[in-house]
């Protein structure tokens, strides 16, 4: 193994530390799983998806984490490279091949490819502009737009017994006199 050649073994622990606790908040950066040893791969361009698919990613890192590991320690990161430098550098020697693999790590961060970023364009802002609510609906704002919580909703009890819409309330008692 090529320990220390032209690589600083300080600046490839740095990329591994990144990676390990990338997406996970309570990771320690010590241990690597192996959807972040993927994710390594794939951003460091190990993976070049003809000598070195996503599945020969996983098989490695099964191959050199214990038994009942979930995880891999630099250590392990260190032989996973190995076992794959000479089959996606090839013609060089073992050392050659996983010193050029460590090249491609070191000093890259995890990147944030097709993160979801929040956006309010046409639809979004045509639905929460209040000026234009109509009905009940309108009633719920003030001309800032700003709610106006449950004073703007409150439900008004009709207790004369007649049916909310109904034209003649009030009207049953003159009507029964007339009879």
């Amino acid at each position: 193994m090529a320990e220390g050649g032209s690589v600083n073994m300080q600046t490839l622990h740095e990329s591994f530390k990144k990676f390990a606790s990338y997406g996970d908040t309570k990771a320690t950066g010590n241990e690597m799983t192996g959807k972040n040893w993927a994710k390594l791969c794939k951003d460091c361009k190990i993976i070049d998806g003809k000598t070195i698919t996503s599945t020969d990613v996983d098989i490695v890192f099964s191959k050199v984490k214990g038994k009942t590991a979930r995880v891999i320690t630099f250590e392990e990161f260190k032989n996973a490279l190995a076992e794959l430098a000479p089959k996606r550098f090839k013609g060089q020697s073992k050392e050659e091949a996983t010193e050029a693999a460590y090249k491609l790590i070191v000093g890259k961060d995890p990147t944030n490819a097709g993160v979801t970023k929040v956006t309010k364009t046409g639809a979004v802002d045509r639905l929460t502009d209040t000026s234009k609510y109509t009905g009940s609906h309108k009633g719920r704002f003030n001309e800032d737009g700003k709610g106006k919580g449950k004073i703007g909703r409150e439900d008004v009890i009709d207790k004369t017994g007649y049916v909310g819409a109904y034209k003649g309330a009030g009207t049953y008692d003159e009507k029964a006199k007339e009879k």
